[in-house]
C-alpha cells in the first residue's frame, strides 16, 4: 500500500461538502415506514426495525443479507407483512409484530431480478380490512414490466386472488371494504421528479360491487401512493413542484393540500388508517394527525451493527475494469474494484500498488522502461492523470492539475518522454514529463476520442477523429514540430492504429470491402466482414511491405559470413555499456513524408472480415477476428485471436474465445481475457499450445464501504455534469443539488441506499433515463420454480386445484415452449392436479411452493378429471422458469385472431413488445408472412423501448414503384420487392416508452396513418455506458435529446399524443373487450372502404406484331 499526497486534503474536502454523521443521534434514511398506534415500522440497511413513535431506539426485527421492504401493520398491530428477499426473489410475508420466524405467503416467481426503475415484485400495500389477508402488487399476469395487478393473499395459506381492476399499482380499501382508491398505473421508483408524460399516474374509486371506475384526479402531473381514511382520501403528489401530501373527499370532491415542503420531497406516506400517516423526508421519518393537519417529526436512532459497513477485504476479481502488461511481461496490470494491481505471471506476490476506497483508480498503464505506472484518479474530486513506482514503493506523483472532466487512458510515448491521454470532451492532450507542459493536440468534433498510439521512437502520435458522415480518419501529430497531417480521406472508415517496431510504416484497419451479406427474407444487404488491414509506408523509399511474390535464387558472394540478426553497430554495443546519462544525445525521430502519405498504402493480403484491435511486432500482425453479429442472439461474437506471419503471409489462430488481449512492449508476450480466466501466450504460432493461467485469486481490497459511497456519488455527479445532454442542467444548480444529497451519504447503511441518495439527486433534473443500477449486493440465490406454462384455479367445493388455463405456445421455438402441450403430455384444462411429485396438493397448500427447485428436472403431476384418485393418470412435464413469454404470445394471438375475424381475414396485426431484440424478432416473424393483407394494424402499446424504430419505419414507409409478373405466378410481384400497400393504424398507450416513443412520433412523421390510443411515456434523452462504478454499479446519464427537423426538442416529458384518443377502461377491460384494439380495426375499415388498395392487376399482352 502507498500513501499518496492529496489524500488528506481529499478527507478535509468530505468533511465541509458533507455532514459528517453523529456516531449517537437522529439515523437518517429510514425507508418505506408504516404506523399503528404508538409503533412505526421501518426498512433500514435492508432490514426492518421496530421504533416508537414518541422516537428513541429502535429495535431489530429482521436480519437478513436480502431486502425486506414495504412493512405493513395488520389492523390489530399483532403482525407485520412485508415483501422480503429471503430465497433471493420478492415475495410476501408476514412476522409477528414482536419478532419471530417470518411466515412466507406467495410462492411464484417474482419478475426480475429488476433494475431499480421497475421497483419490486410482490410489493405490499397493506391488509384487507378485516385483517385475514395482505394486499399485495405483481406482475405474473402479464409480459410488459410496466403493468401489474392488485391481489389479496390469506394468512392461513393458499393461492392469491387478484381483484377485479385488470391493471393496478398503488391501492387501498376504503374502510367497509366495498371500494378500493388505486391508480391503474405503476412508476413508484422511476427517478423522474416532475414528470408530465402519459405514465403519470392518476387515481380512481373502484366500487367492488358495481364495477364502476370514477377517475379522482385531473392534474397533469403524478398522484401516488393513496391512503383512505375514514370519509377522506389521502395522497402524495409533486403537482406543486416538490411531493407533498394531500386530501381529497369524494362527497364534496375537494382537494386540499396538507404539507408545504419546498425543499425535500414526503416518501412513502402510509397510514393505520385511523388518523395517522407517517412519511419519510429527508431521510427522517415524520407523522401526520389527519384531525389537524399538524405533522411532527420522530427522533428515531437505529442501533445498527453495520454489517453493510463494516470494513473488510474482499475478491475484486469479479470487477476488473481493464488490464495490460508489464513491458516484457513479466507482471499483469489490471485496474479492478477501483485499485490498481500487479499480479504475476506465475511467482511472487500480488501487489494492491493504490489500496484506495476513496478513489476510483483506472486506466492504468506501464511505463515503456518498468520502472513507473501512469494511470488516471479521481482522488482529488477529479480526474486527473497520476505516476507511481511499479513495486508500489513510495508517493503517487500527481501530474496534471484542474482538470474537470473525465479522463481516458494515459498512453506512454517509447522514449518514456510524454503521455497522451483524452478527456470526456474528445480533446487530446500530450503531457511532457520533465516541464509537466500539457498540450492540446486536437479535439474530436463527435467528442469521442479514444484511438491514439504513439511511433515507435516516441516522436509521432496518431489518431483519429470522426467526420459528420461517421466516418474516422486517420492523424499523426509530430512532436518536434507540433504539427498534426491526415492521412487518410473521409470516405472510408479507418481506426485500430499500430506502427510497426521499424519506424517504416503505420497499419491501421479499415471498412473498404463491399461484399454485403443478404437478408433471409428479403433483398436487402447487411453490411458485414468489410474490414481489412492496410499499412502506410511512411516514406518515399520505403518498399512495399507486401512485394508481389516470386521464388528466386539467392548467391552468397565467396568469403561472405551468414548476415547477424544482431542489427547493432559494434560501437553502439560499446555505447551501451557507458553511462545513459552520459552518452545521452538529442534523439533523432524518424521521419515521415506526409506529401503523397495517404497515397501510399498497401493491403495486407487477407480476405476482408471483423477485424480489431491491431498489433504489430516485428514478425507477426495480431488481431481478432469476430463473427457475425446477431441482434439478441450472440450479439458481441467472442472473437478468434489471430497472428499473421508476414514472412509466410500465413494466419495462425492463437486462441478462440477471446473478450480482449494485450501485447508487451517487446512483442513477444501476448495476454488474453476469456470469459471466465486470463491467460498469458508467447506471441509465435507455437504458443497456442503452452499459455499459462494468469491468476486474479489475490486480487483483495481493503473495501471501507462508506468511503466506496461517497467516491461514488461524486462520480455520479461528475458524470452528470460531464455528460449531460444540458449545459444549464435544464436551469437547476448542480452544485447545490451535490449539497443536498450529498448529505445523506454519510448516513447510507447499504448499498441500496446509496442507489436511492443518487436516484433522488438526479430525479431533480427532471428527465428520463436517469438510472442508478447495481452495485455491490449481497443476494441469496434465486429459487427456481418449475413452471408448467398453465394457471391454476381453486375449486372450494371440492378442495382442489385444477388447471385453469394452458398456454399454447409455439413449440418450434424454446422461448415460446408451453410444457404441457408437448408431445405425449395429457393435460387438459378443468383437470384437477391432486398431488405434485407425489405430494398431495390440497387447498391449503400453494401449488408454487411444491414446485420450488425443481427447475432441472421433469416433474409429475397426477391429474384426473375429477378431484378424486380414482382413475387419476400420472404424466411428467419438462418445466420452464418464466411464463413472461408465454403470456406475452397468448396475448398476441389473441389480437391477431381478433383482427382477422372482425375484418374476414383482409387486415393483419403485428406487436411490437420493444424496440430491441424481441421487438425485431416479432417484426420479421409476422410482418413479412402478413405483406399482401389490405391493411394492417401496428401495436406498440407496452412496448419498452430500445433503438431500432428506425429499421422497422423504413420498411412500413416503402411505397410501391412497381409491378412484374411471369408466365407462370398468379402473383403479382412489387418493386420494392417487400411493401405493405395498404392503410395502416398504430395503436400506443401510456407505457409505450422511449424509442417506443419515437416510433409512433416517426409513423406519423412519416404519414403512415393515425395513431389510436393514449399519450406516451414521454421519455426520449437517450443513453449510453460511460464505465462502471467503483464497485460495479451503472449510471446511465441522458445524453442525446430528440428533436424535430425544424430544430425544437419534442416528445420528452410530455410523450406522442394520439390522433384518436381511447381509453382501456376498467369496466371495459373486466368484460373482456379491447376498446382501444376496437377502434384501430373500426379506423382501418374505414381506410379501406374509403380508399380500397389492391396491387395492380396483370395488364393484357402486349401485341407485338408489325401493322400492316
Amino acid at each position: 500500500m502507498i500513501l499518496r499526497k492529496g489524500r488528506l486534503v481529499l478527507l478535509v474536502l468530505l468533511a465541509t461538502l458533507f455532514c459528517v454523521a453523529p456516531l449517537a443521534a437522529q439515523t437518517k434514511l429510514l425507508r418505506f415506514p408504516d404506523v399503528h398506534g404508538d409503533k412505526v415500522v421501518f426498512t433500514y440497511g435492508g432490514d426492518l426495525w421496530l421504533a416508537s413513535t414518541s422516537g428513541g431506539s429502535a429495535t431489530r426485527l429482521t436480519a437478513h443479507p436480502g431486502l425486506e421492504l414495504f412493512a405493513k401493520f395488520s389492523p390489530d398491530g399483532k403482525w407485520i407483512a412485508f415483501t422480503g428477499q429471503y430465497d433471493g426473489d420478492e415475495q410476501v410475508y408476514v412476522i409477528p409484530v414482536g419478532g419471530g420466524v417470518p411466515k412466507q405467503l406467495t410462492f411464484y416467481p417474482a419478475r426480475g431480478p429488476l433494475t431499480p426503475r421497475w421497483g419490486y415484485d410482490n410489493q405490499v400495500y397493506g391488509w384487507t380490512p378485516d385483517g385475514k389477508s395482505v394486499i399485495f402488487r405483481s406482475g405474473r399476469e402479464y409480459f410488459d414490466l410496466g403493468d401489474s395487478r392488485l391481489y389479496t393473499i390469506s394468512v392461513s395459506g393458499g393461492m392469491p386472488e387478484a381483484l377485479p381492476m385488470p391493471k393496478s399499482g398503488a391501492g387501498d380499501f376504503s374502510p367497509d371494504g366495498s371500494k378500493v382508491v388505486y391508480s391503474p398505473l405503476f412508476r413508484d421508483f422511476r427517478t423522474w421528479k416532475r414528470y408530465e408524460g402519459g405514465w403519470a399516474q392518476q387515481l380512481y374509486i373502484f366500487d367492488l360491487k358495481s364495477r364502476a371506475a370514477e377517475k379522482i384526479s385531473e392534474d397533469p402531473r403524478v398522484q401516488r401512493d393513496p391512503m383512505w381514511i375514514g370519509s377522506k382520501i389521502f395522497y402524495s403528489s409533486d403537482r406543486d413542484g416538490t411531493n407533498n401530501l394531500y386530501s381529497y373527499d369524494p362527497s364534496s370532491k375537494k382537494t386540499e393540500q396538507l404539507t408545504h415542503s419546498t425543499k425535500w420531497d414526503l416518501r412513502w406516506t402510509s397510514t393505520d388508517h385511523k388518523a395517522q400517516i407517517v412519511y419519510e423526508m429527508d431521510g427522517e421519518l415524520n407523522v401526520l394527525d389527519t384531525s389537524t393537519s399538524q405533522s411532527r417529526h420522530i427522533s428515531i436512532e437505529v442501533p445498527n451493527d453495520g454489517v453493510a459497513m463494516r470494513p473488510a477485504q474482499v475478491s475484486a476479481a469479479e470487477q476488473i475494469e481493464n488490464f495490460s502488461l508489464s513491458p516484457r511481461g513479466e507482471r499483469a496490470l489490471f485496474v479492478a474494484r477501483g485499485d490498481i494491481f500487479t499480479a504475476p505471471i506465475e511467482k511472487g506476490p500480488t501487489r494492491n500498488l493504490t489500496n484506495s476506497s476513496n478513489a476510483h483508480d483506472k486506466w492504468a498503464r506501464w511505463s515503456p522502461d518498468g520502472a513507473k505506472i501512469a494511470f488516471v484518479s479521481d482522488l482529488d474530486g477529479e480526474d486527473e492523470v497520476y505516476l507511481l513506482n511499479q513495486d508500489g514503493s513510495g508517493h503517487a506523483e500527481q501530474l496534471t492539475h484542474g482538470f474537470q472532466a473525465m479522463l481516458y487512458a494515459p498512453e506512454w510515448a517509447a522514449d518514456g518522454k510524454h503521455i497522451a491521454f483524452s478527456d470526456k470532451d474528445g480533446k487530446l492532450f500530450v503531457l511532457t514529463l520533465d516541464s509537466k507542459k500539457i498540450t492540446e493536440v486536437a479535439r474530436d468534433p463527435g467528442g469521442n476520442l479514444r484511438d491514439y498510439t504513439w511511433s515507435q521512437d516516441g516522436g509521432h502520435l496518431a489518431f483519429t477523429l470522426s467526420n459528420p458522415n461517421g466516418f474516422r480518419s486517420i492523424y499523426v501529430w509530430s512532436v518536434n514540430d507540433g504539427q498534426v497531417h491526415r492521412v487518410t480521406s473521409d470516405l472510408f472508415d479507418s481506426g485500430d492504429l499500430a506502427w510497426d517496431p521499424d519506424g517504416n510504416y503505420l497499419y491501421y484497419i479499415a471498412a473498404h470491402d463491399f461484399q454485403p451479406a443478404l437478408s433471409q427474407i428479403e433483398f436487402d444487404y447487411a453490411a458485414d466482414r468489410g474490414t481489412g488491414l492496410f499499412a502506410l509506408a511512411l516514406r518515399k523509399d520505403v518498399k512495399n511491405p507486401f512485394p508481389p511474390e516470386s521464388d528466386e535464387v539467392t548467391l552468397a558472394k565467396e568469403g561472405e559470413k551468414p548476415a547477424s540478426t544482431d542489427k547493432t553497430k559494434p560501437d553502439e554495443k560499446k555505447e551501451e555499456k557507458k553511462d545513459e546519462k552520459k552518452s545521452e544525445k538529442p534523439k533523432e525521430y524518424i521521419r515521415i513524408d506526409f506529401d503523397g502519405l495517404s497515397d501510399r498504402v498497401a493491403r495486407v493480403p487477407i480476405e476482408g472480415d471483423n477485424y480489431e484491435g491491431l498489433v504489430v511486432t516485428k514478425e507477426y500482425l495480431i488481431y481478432t477476428r469476430a463473427g457475425t453479429p446477431f441482434y439478441g442472439r450472440d450479439s458481441y461474437p467472442p472473437a478468434n485471436l489471430v497472428l499473421y506471419v508476414m514472412k509466410d503471409r500465413k494466419e495462425t489462430v492463437l486462441a478462440e474465445n477471446v473478450r480482449a488481449f494485450v501485447v508487451s512492449d517487446d512483442g513477444k508476450k501476448v495476454f488474453v481475457h476469456f470469459e471466465r480466466e486470463y491467460k498469458l501466450f508467447d506471441a509465435k504460432p507455437e504458443g497456442k499450445a503452452n499459455p499459462k493461467i494468469v491468476s486474479t485469486a489475490n486480487l483483495l481490497v481493503d473495501r471501507v464501504p462508506q468511503q466506496e459511497w461517497t467516491e461514488m456519488f461524486n462520480e455520479v455527479w461528475r458524470r452528470y455534469r460531464d455528460f449531460f445532454y444540458a449545459k444549464n442542467m435544464h436551469g437547476y444548480d448542480w452544485n447545490a443539488l451535490r449539497q443536498q444529497y450529498g448529505a445523506l451519504v454519510p448516513y447510507v447503511a447499504h448499498r441500496s441506499d446509496l442507489n436511492y441518495v443518487l436516484g433522488e439527486m438526479v430525479s431533480e433534473l427532471s428527465t428520463s433515463h436517469s438510472y442508478i443500477e447495481g452495485g455491490d449486493f449481497e443476494m441469496p440465490k434465486r429459487a427456481q420454480i418449475a413452471l408448467p406454462g398453465a394457471t391454476f384455479e381453486l375449486d372450494r367445493s371440492a378442495g382442489r386445484y385444477r388447471i385453469a388455463k394452458i398456454y399454447r405456445g409455439q413449440n418450434e421455438e424454446e422461448l415460446y415452449r408451453s410444457p404441457l402441450t408437448e408431445i405425449g403430455i395429457d393435460a387438459r384444462e378443468g383437470d384437477y392436479i391432486l398431488a405434485i411429485d407425489g405430494e398431495d396438493l390440497t387447498a391449503d397448500k400453494n401449488p408454487y411452493q411444491l414446485l420450488r427447485n425443481k427447475a432441472n428436472r421433469p416433474v409429475q403431476l397426477t391429474l384426473n378429471a375429477k378431484p378424486s384418485t380414482d382413475g387419476a393418470r400420472r404424466i411428467s412435464y419438462r418445466p420452464i422458469t418464466t411464463e413472461r413469454n408465454l403470456i406475452y404470445l397468448d396475448w398476441v394471438n389473441h389480437n391477431r385472431d381478433a383482427v382477422s375475424k372482425a375484418t374476414n381475414g383482409r387486415v393483419g396485426y403485428i406487436h411490437i413488445p420493444d424496440m430491441g431484440a424481441a421487438g425485431i424478432r416479432e417484426f420479421l416473424k409476422f410482418y413479412y408472412p402478413q405483406i399482401r393483407k389490405e391493411a394492417l394494424v401496428v401495436d406498440v402499446r407496452g412496448n419498452g423501448g430500445g433503438n431500432i424504430s428506425q429499421m422497422l419505419i423504413e420498411r412500413l414507409h416503402r411505397e410501391l414503384l412497381g409491378t412484374s409478373f411471369d408466365r407462370v405466378s398468379d402473383y403479382t410481384r412489387t418493386y420494392p420487392g417487400v411493401v405493405f400497400y395498404g392503410p395502416k393504424v398504430c395503436l400506443l398507450n401510456e407505457t409505450s416508452a422511449s424509442d417506443g416513443d419515437i416510433f409512433p412520433y416517426m409513423f406519423r412523421q412519416a404519414g403512415l396513418g393515425p395513431l389510436i390510443g393514449k399519450r406516451t411515456w414521454g421519455g426520449v434523452v437517450g443513453i449510453t455506458g460511460r464505465g462502471p462504478l467503483l464497485d460495479g454499479g451503472t449510471v446511465f446519464v441522458p445524453e442525446f435529446a430528440t428533436a424535430s427537423v425544424d430544430g425544437k426538442y419534442v416528445i420528452e416529458g410530455h410523450g406522442v399524443d394520439p390522433d384518436i384518443v381511447v381509453e382501456n377502461d376498467t369496466a371495459s377491460v373486466i368484460s373482456g373487450r379491447d376498446p382501444q384494439l376496437e377502434r384501430g380495426i373500426s379506423e382501418i375499415m374505414k381506410a379501406l372502404e374509403a380508399n380500397p388498395k389492391k396491387l395492380p392487376s396483370r395488364p393484357p399482352d402486349p401485341v407485338k406484331t408489325p401493322k400492316r
